[in-house]
């Protein structure tokens, strides 16, 4: 019998574990794959997110920092910079395998290659599901991201309403080339997908580039993947990679009765920009600490509803607004992207956003005053 089990070993179940393990709870981390392993993302990390690690990043886990981000939308564009590194881009294979190691180091049991089946709540344990056993445990975190189906046993998966699709290729390439076409600057492209943007992130040996839109709007991704990488000069043949990203701020069910959603699992992502490591590295913490104030402080089981006050307390405005300045952008996509373009202040305050010194509440409350917005 396990204090917890956690689900998924990427950024948030990893911060679960290591948090657990460091507060003296039996646990045990099941992940599907063998790390490492390839993981479509664009890999950008911000500052925020980093804050919230107990350790520092060795210098060959960052491949690449940003101060600024180049705003284009049809033929004109912005370049805006900050004084001090905004993001860090790293590639997600070897960072997740580095925080997974990290959750190590604290001594829990952790099994790769072993896929969760199923995940049931009993009244005194939940029993987990596997190809090769059943486990039980007081607990259980779920971390299995947006596409994983074991999180349903505590609410349902999202509808199309919810949730995004992107499309994400690696590019190989010279450091040098890619030192002179973005230098320390995230290019981020506006109209060409409905509800979301096209990317293109520097990394020490590749581009990461990719589009992703709202997926009821998105309806042909292939094509515009294709005609995006073409249009930015990028010809070859790409081997392109799907995947979901839910919107956040969306009011869903995180809590069971012995059972917690961190991360993607509980669509804890930017509405917005579509970032989401910071808020799986700290929901993973989080949801640990509460289990461990049950099982080691005496705490009654109702308390495991702190889990999600904490997570509203702690980002859920943020995410909130995220959602509602998505949505005002792209029900007027023209005038607001135009309005981005048009005042390089806009951009340059949507930066803080992302570095957290200010929250989309906050932001929109700015816009509102500063330019007199509908």
């Amino acid at each position: 019998m396990y204090d917890v089990i956690i689900i998924g070993g990427g950024p948030s179940g990893s911060s679960a574990g290591r948090r657990a393990g460091k507060l003296g709870l039996k646990t045990l981390l099941l992940e599907k794959e063998n790390f490492p392993r390839y993981k479509p993302c664009g890999g950008g990390l911000s500052e925020h997110a980093m804050s919230y690690l107990d350790f520092e990043l060795p210098e060959d886990i960052i491949e690449w920092e940003v101060t600024g981000a180049k705003v284009i939308f049809k033929d004109q564009s912005v370049n805006v910079h900050k004084g001090h590194r905004v993001f860090a881009l790293v590639s997600r294979n070897t960072f997740d395998t580095f925080l997974l190691e990290k959750a190590k180091e604290t001594g829990i049991e952790v099994h790769t290659g072993e896929k969760a089946l199923s995940c049931r709540e009993m009244s005194d344990f939940i029993e987990v599901d596997t190809g090769e056993k059943t486990y039980q445990a007081k607990f259980a975190i779920i971390s299995e991201g947006a596409q994983g189906l074991v999180k349903t046993c505590v609410r349902p998966t999202d509808n199309k309403d919810e949730y995004g699709i992107c499309l994400v290729t690696e590019i190989p390439a010279e450091e040098r080339e890619i030192e002179e076409r973005l230098g320390k600057t995230l290019e981020l492209h506006l109209g060409v997908a409905r509800g979301g943007y096209g990317w293109i992130f520097p990394h020490k040996t590749y581009y990461s580039v990719g589009i992703g839109g709202v997926v009821n709007d998105f309806s042909h991704p292939k094509e515009s993947m294709l005609e995006f990488l073409k249009k930015n000069g990028f010809s070859g043949e790409y081997k392109l990679h799907g995947h979901k990203i839910p919107w956040g701020g969306l009011k869903r069910k995180v809590v069971g009765s012995r059972v917690l959603l961190s991360g993607d699992a509980a669509g804890f992502v930017d509405a917005s920009s579509g970032e989401g490591l910071s808020y799986a590295i700290r929901s993973g913490q989080l949801a640990a600490e509460v289990i461990a104030g049950i099982c080691l402080q005496g705490k009654n089981l109702k308390d495991l509803n702190e889990y999600q006050a904490l997570c509203r307390a702690e980002f859920g405005t943020h995410l909130k607004y995220s959602l509602i300045l998505s949505k005002l952008i792209h029900s007027f996509p023209e005038r607001s992207f135009k309005m981005f373009i048009d005042n390089r202040e806009i951009l340059d305050k949507y930066l803080e956003v992302m570095d957290f010194k200010i929250d989309y509440k906050d932001y929109l409350r700015w816009a509102l005053l500063n330019f007199k917005l509908r």
